[in-house]
């Protein structure tokens, strides 16, 4: 970067190689901010649905090992079926809660779009036109 002496005013030259530079630089750093936004809203959305999938994945394995157990407890005092049925609403309810949460967490965290960047660049995109246009 050319640097200029004291009390001389800059070359268009000059300031044409200072904007190149200022340029190049706020465009990389927008695009870091941007990587970043969006790494941190998938890594989000990541854990909400694994959420979601160790719901359904409770939810089938709760069903299979504990159908056994308490539908023969429950047989003890009722019909075997309405123990069975018992058993299912219950499970189900489980896992509607275990989805509900999932589904809460995926929305958290919002479109995958580094929306914080893209209103970065709208500014710096303004502030440059209302520089040259002064």
């Amino acid at each position: 970067m050319s640097h200029h002496e004291p009390g001389r005013e800059a070359s268009t030259g000059e300031l044409i190689s200072r904007l190149t530079d200022e340029l190049k630089t706020l465009v990389r750093d927008e695009m870091r901010l941007a990587q970043i936004e969006v790494s941190s809203k998938a890594k989000r959305a990541g854990v909400g649905a694994g959420i979601i999938g160790a719901g359904g994945l409770l939810a089938l394995y709760g069903l299979g090992a504990l159908i056994a157990a308490v539908i023969a407890a429950l047989s003890l005092a009722m019909d075997v079926w309405i123990a069975a049925l018992i058993v299912a609403v219950v499970l189900f309810a489980i896992a509607g809660i275990a989805a509900l949460m999932g589904k809460n967490r995926v929305q958290e965290a919002g479109a995958p779009v580094p929306q914080a960047t893209v209103e970065s660049v709208k500014a710096d995109v303004d502030a440059v036109r209302h520089a040259r246009d002064h």
